[in-house]
């Protein structure tokens, strides 16, 4: 808007009466016969229905150095005395009567705020005036006001959708809302601001504008606004919400220009401000060379609107000096071009002569704009609209015409209340081919334009379109927008800006909320074992699939590999080759007793209990081949049931030569009956019984719930575990018990036999095999427990092999160092001279 006629925004704009009776009743839209334009107005008039003027009138009737002082600061009191002048003779002041009846007042257009139209309502509703507001929509409480008040403005609720759809498109949830104290504030503070909350957007501050006032006052309004202004600017929220009318803009312009003449660094801190369709451009004289940067980048919605074809010739046409019957252009002319008329009366203002040949286009757009805006392209569509209506009023069958004049048709008794239906129900399509229609609210059917402010050093500045939000209802939004025409404040390097509580939590972070503080401000807690988050700001970590597992930085699930102990593995290769060597040596053994079974030393310790000894050792270095491979249901069947039955065979072997040793030593004894327990037989009846019960509770643990394999999802992070599933871990430990009991008798034995008198007495090596036995399978348990995966079947074969080994070493060792080594100590008449 025109920097220098502010006054131009206070009173109704336009009043539209009855057709002239010269003009066509049948052609409704002839061309335009005037407009004006004051950067965000035009009036414009219809020749064959409507006849326009502005409030000039009361120019011609009071010295304009009267008036400025108060029509520059929206008083009241003038736009009563406007209207009430709308109603009186043209030239005449006189309340509540008029002569002229060729001027029956019909509808008034007026803005660009609400409460200026509120303020007219008071006195053109008791007249039953239809009256058009073009800039914000009026709301009252008061239903004889309301209705007779149509709104060229279209409905809030689909720019707070759309202002809303932008905060949540560029992820700003942590804003500051100003607003300008009116009267309909309170709507917007109760029912916009908690629909943003449950949207996810917190505010972080609601500040008051403090509401404008006489120009002797403006200094104190601005000084009030400097904890408003500090509020601002030490908030961490770079987007501010401002919520206000068309003179807002003068609040805000002259916040600016006081943050830099008191050092408050609002450059350095600029915010990314977003006003709504209410706002626009608009200054005092004074503001005319003030800085404009705070504006560069920041974001309003706009009505929408289209340029007009012939708009740009007019506006070069327009010359003050032409224009009788506008008392508004010399006005506008003269601050505009900061020149004065030789004809004007009293004081010239400026030194400088206006001629009436200056050019529109060479001011600077924060004085004068030359395209087409959003409140004068609503103007635009209003004056057609009255048109339309009054046409339809008069083409009604209810119509009373009559013929006068050589045929022309005239209106008679027309009633102003009588076009109210018309309006609501009109519809056409304007000159640039766009729909203008109401919906049942008496709204207009229209979008916002989103639009982006750039500023230039000139003190002039550009609207560049970016977006729009269509009239659509939920659960459509309508919000279309182009990310890379946005300018952004220069502090943020045209990047995005950044409007948080506090920065994004990052991949592998979820958010925590912070106690006593908004949803928006929270702390970034690292992801919990097992979980991912891929995206930033997640309220919560998510688990990973059972065949995947987080990474490092626990942003990304990586799919598992498959874990088992095999001949490729390294460890598996290694226990493979001890097996085989132990093997080898047990093989060793068996094949020198074998060889020298003849000899004392092996005819003194059982052969037979031997024999089956070292074939179960044999036996349990080579079932550790039944573990190294992936699990199979038969080699699951037969891991754990061989492995237990072989080493209760050794155990009762060992038990069994324990015993019969003690008996041997019993039987030497005069008179003992213990001779006929010694013998092969008690033996074989000790290993058989052993083995039975052993056999017995694996054939039990196979035939209820046997091994069986099965995928371990969760005991090592990155891998599958192909396992052995124990089927039932009580019968595994039944197991291990019963051999663990045999390993603790067959020790008990052998310790208390260690000193008996015997050459060939081997209770101190078996009471030493079976502690190493012992010590073992003790051991054992809890490193079990405490390996998982393949590990845990690597503990299990080590434990096999190191007991077996440590059998094998301490009983036969040195046996067959004996028969190897020192054959002259495996002699019958050698034992006979030690025993003596």
């Amino acid at each position: 808007m025109a920097v220098v006629f502010v006054m131009l925004a206070l009173v109704p704009r336009v009043v539209c009466t009855n057709p002239l009776a010269e003009c066509a009743i049948n052609d409704p839209l002839p061309v335009l016969h005037q407009y004006y334009h004051s950067g965000d107005l035009i009036i414009a008039g219809i020749l064959s229905q409507i006849f326009i003027f502005s409030n000039a009138i009361t120019f011609e009737k009071y010295p304009s150095e009267e008036l400025n002082d108060e029509l520059f600061h929206f008083s009241a009191s003038w736009t009563y005395l406007s209207s009430m002048e709308l109603l009186s003779t043209h030239g005449k002041f006189i309340p509540n009567y008029k002569c002229d009846i060729c001027n029956n007042l019909v509808a008034v257009i007026g803005g660009p705020n609400s409460y200026t139209c509120l303020q007219m309502a008071t006195v053109l509703c008791i007249y039953k005036i239809p009256q058009l507001a073009y800039g914000s929509a009026p709301t009252t409480k008061n239903k004889n006001k309301a209705g007779f008040i149509h709104r060229m403005f279209p409905s809030e609720d689909h720019q707070y959708r759309g202002i809303l759809q932008l905060l949540l498109h560029f992820a700003w949830t942590w804003i500051g809302v100003i607003y300008q104290s009116e009267d309909n504030t309170e709507n917007f503070i109760e029912t916009v601001l908690p629909v943003f909350s449950k949207s996810g957007i917190c505010v972080h501050f609601v500040e008051r504008f403090p509401k404008q006032t006489l120009s002797s006052d403006i200094i104190e309004m601005v000084g009030e606004a400097y904890k408003t202004l500090a509020v601002v600017v030490e908030s961490t929220a770079n987007v501010v919400f401002l919520y206000g009318e068309i003179q807002t803009m003068m609040t805000l312009r002259m916040m600016s220009e006081y943050a830099e003449n008191e050092g408050i660094p609002l450059k350095n801190k600029a915010k990314v401000w977003i006003m709504t369709a209410q706002m626009d451009f608009t200054s005092f004289p004074l503001q005319r060379e003030m800085d404009m940067d705070f504006l560069h980048g920041a974001i309003s919605f706009a009505v929408h609107s289209e340029e007009l074809w012939g708009f740009q010739t007019f506006l070069q046409n327009r010359n003050p000096i032409a224009e009788k019957e506008d008392g508004f252009i010399r006005e506008f002319w003269e601050q505009a071009f900061q020149c004065s008329f030789p004809d004007t009366s009293g004081e010239k203002a400026f030194e400088d002569i206006c001629t009436g040949g200056e050019e529109l286009s060479t001011l600077p757009r924060s004085v004068f704009e030359t395209q087409m805006t959003a409140h004068s392209y609503s103007v635009y569509n209003v004056v057609y609209a009255v048109a339309h209506a009054l046409n339809a009023m008069h083409s009604s069958q209810f119509k009373h015409r009559a013929i006068a004049n050589g045929g022309r048709q005239q209106l008679l008794n027309q009633q102003p209340w009588q076009l109210h239906s018309f309006l609501r129900s009109v519809s056409f399509n304007n000159s640039v081919g766009e729909k203008v229609s109401f919906n049942s609210k008496g709204e207009l059917v229209t979008g916002y334009d989103i639009i982006t402010w750039v500023t230039f050093p000139n003190k002039s500045f550009l609207r560049v379109k970016v977006g729009k939000v269509e009239p659509v209802d939920p659960p459509y939004d309508g919000f279309i927008v182009d990310e890379d025409a946005f300018v952004w404040p220069s502090r943020f390097n045209q990047a995005q800006p950044l409007s948080l509580c506090n920065d994004y939590c990052p991949t592998g972070y979820s958010r925590s909320k912070k106690e006593g503080k908004p949803f928006c401000c929270y702390d970034c807690l690292p992801c919990p074992e097992g979980k991912i988050s891929n995206q930033k700001d997640m309220d919560d970590c998510v688990q990973c699939p059972e065949d995947q597992y987080p990474n490092n930085k626990q942003d990304l699930c990586i799919p598992k590999v498959l874990s088992f102990l095999s001949y490729e593995d390294p460890l598996g290769t290694s226990l493979a080759m001890f097996a085989l060597f132990f093997s080898s040596i047990t093989t060793w053994v068996l094949g020198t007793f074998i060889k020298h079974q003849d000899t004392p030393i092996v005819k003194a310790n059982n052969r037979n209990l031997t024999y089956t000894l070292l074939s179960s050792l044999l036996l349990s270095f080579l079932c550790v081949f039944l573990f190294i491979r992936r699990p199979e249901k038969v080699t699951c069947s037969l891991r754990q049931p061989a492995f237990g039955i072989i080493f209760s065979l050794a155990v009762s072997c060992v038990l069994a030569k324990t015993i019969i040793v003690v008996l041997a030593f019993m039987a030497t004894k005069p008179g003992s009956t213990m001779r006929k327990w010694v013998g092969n037989k008690l033996g074989a009846l000790i290993v058989l019984s052993c083995s039975l019960i052993q056999v017995t509770i694996c054939t039990l643990w196979l035939a209820t719930t046997p091994p069986f394999p099965d995928l371990d999802m969760h005991s090592v992070k990155a891998e599958i575990v192909v396992e052995c599933n124990k089927g039932s871990v009580l019968m595994y430990y039944c197991v291990l018990g019963f051999m663990g009991f045999l390993a603790v008798i067959s020790f008990t034995v052998a310790f208390l036999a260690r000193k008996l008198p015997d050459s060939f007495n081997e209770a101190k090596f078996i009471a030493f095999s079976m502690l190493v036995f012992c010590s073992v399978w003790l051991s054992f348990v809890p490193s079990y427990l405490s390996t998982k995966g393949k590990y845990m079947v690597a503990v299990e074969i080590f434990s096999i092999l190191t007991s077996g080994v440590g059998l094998l070493s301490c009983i036969f060792f040195p046996k067959c160092y004996i028969i190897v080594v020192r054959p002259d100590l495996n002699k019958k008449e050698h034992l006979m001279k030690i025993n003596k």
